[in-house]
């Protein structure tokens, strides 16, 4: 006897309003996607079917991670401190257009467009004195930053996405408490996704000896943050406005290697010192205007003391879905297809639009020795099948990739000829070329550059290289699972 289970689910008092009013809200929520929000045209697809293929699910998932700021200027400027700071960025470009520019080293000369188009695209200030130290290592990360904490006199200006309340985020919760203690202003702006484990009551002690904390986009309901996107996904730290610190790690046990699911954390941080200190303090300054609401004036950042440095060219380039420009994504574009011998890239995922591929598609088939380093096991298990699927891709244009096996890389770093790298908090994806706060610094300096290459080569001897035989052996499960990330690529 075959049963009518749709003749019953309609004798169900309001089954058939509660149909008809689902497929409403998901046509409503279609429109918007299409005609109001206005996403390119993949991540609209994949929204609309998500949607009708979960009808509950997909308006739950979409309210939690598809919210649109609708691009608002979120980081807004004085009107004293706008004319200020395009007067000086503009004369800088124009001396730089003109060769009236006095460059430090050939490098950066080599690579003047690239500096003009992080100046006339992306805002970003060059500068020229300063000297750079490249951290891997977790620890020594750590110890360092730790270090020049402690030796703090006047400021500290502290900004992390991820600040676990283990251990290692409750020493150095301590140090900063202490450092208030003595009189030094300190600053603390925590992403409230990422640091979510972290809360007043965490910091009674800090707000208690004078420091100051922030939470960027903090939920609106008490304990539910419903705001997934649109993170601040930034690691800054700036230091007596003398030293700064700039790239991947955040502060938990894990990114010292202490936690045994990943074992050893490979990431890269620069600690700075120079002019371009300046730089990444206006960058926190303007998060921490927006998210603290205190009443800063931000030209004091860019207009104190000289800091004495070195000679390398450092420019800070900073994004995120607040402005339709993708400045850290069109640096990443310009120093791949402007290469001529090689691209070196690290990321923990690679999940890349169209144009960020062809890129570097293009470049490998133009003779150009293109070889990345992806991790050999997921954080987001969707995330890094659409990456393994990247990658052959890349595979199959002549690139080389190389899977890193021992522990977890975290790295975000690109270098181009020997001549010049970026490091930073921005991965190859979407999400940190459109949905998070990003910044990076873009080094202009060959000895540094080719330190970093050294890094790449020497974490070779750590992997095994993804050939296309190889990738042409996957099983059908592999497959399977590749092409369902692939289809979700634009709002993973």
């Amino acid at each position: 006897m075959m049963v009518d289970w749709f003749g019953m689910w309609g004798d169900i008092p309001y089954f058939t309003e509660f149909i008809t009013t689902l497929f409403i809200v998901n046509l409503l929520i279609a429109f918007t996607i299409i005609f109001l929000e206005r996403k390119n045209p993949s991540a609209a697809l994949a929204w609309i079917m998500i949607l009708f293929l979960l009808p509950i699910a997909g308006i739950v998932l979409y309210f939690l991670f598809s919210q649109n700021i609708a691009r608002k200027k979120i980081f807004r400027l004085t009107s004293s401190e706008e004319r200020a700071l395009s007067e000086s960025l503009r004369i800088q470009l124009e001396d730089i257009k003109s060769g009236n520019f006095s460059f430090v080293n050939p490098e950066a000369e080599e690579w003047k467009d690239l500096i003009h188009l992080n100046g006339l695209y992306g805002g970003s200030f060059y500068t020229q004195n300063n000297s750079v130290s490249i951290l891997t290592g977790g620890k020594h990360k750590f110890r360092s930053l730790m270090r020049d904490i402690k030796n703090a006199k006047s400021s500290i200006n502290i900004m992390y996405f991820i600040i676990k309340n283990d251990a290692v985020g409750r020493r150095f919760l301590q140090a900063l408490t202490q450092k208030a203690r003595e009189g030094v202003e300190v600053r603390l702006l925590l992403d409230a996704m990422g640091s979510r484990q972290i809360n007043d009551r965490v910091l009674g002690d800090f707000i208690r000896a004078g420091g100051k904390r922030a939470y960027f986009f903090p939920p609106k309901l008490k304990f539910i943050n419903v705001r997934f996107n649109y993170r601040n996904h930034r690691k800054l730290a700036v230091i007596d406005g003398s030293i700064g610190y700039i790239g991947g790690f955040n502060i938990a046990r894990e990114y010292l290697g202490m936690k045994k699911k990943f074992g050893f954390w490979r990431d890269t941080h620069l600690r700075v010192t120079g002019n371009c200190v300046h730089d990444i303090n206006a960058r926190f300054l303007l998060d921490w205007r927006f998210a603290s609401k205190e009443k800063l004036v931000l030209s004091q950042a860019f207009y104190s003391d000289v800091i004495d440095g070195g000679k390398s060219g450092v420019q800070i380039v900073s994004s995120g879905p607040d402005s339709q420009r993708v400045a850290v994504k069109r640096a990443y574009m310009k120093m791949i297809t402007s290469a001529r011998k090689n691209v070196y890239l690290q990321t923990p995922y690679f999940v890349p639009d169209e144009s960020i591929l062809e890129s570097l598609k293009m470049a490998a088939q133009s003779g150009v020795d293109v070889r990345i380093m992806i991790p050999c096991m997921p954080d987001h298990i969707f995330v890094y099948w659409a990456t393994y699927s990247y990658v052959g891709e890349l595979i199959q244009s002549g690139g080389r990739a190389y899977i890193y096996n021992n522990g977890f890389l975290h790295a975000k770093t690109l270098m181009v000829d020997g001549e010049v790298a970026s490091v930073g908090s921005a991965n190859f994806d979407r999400r940190s070329f459109v949905l998070n706060f990003e910044a990076n610094a873009i080094i202009y300096d060959a000895r540094e550059a080719r330190k970093l290459e050294a890094i790449f080569e020497k974490d070779m001897e750590s992997c095994h290289e993804l050939t296309r035989e190889l990738y042409a052996e996957r099983s059908l499960w592999i497959r399977c699972k590749e092409g369902v990330a692939r289809l979700l690529s634009d709002i993973l």
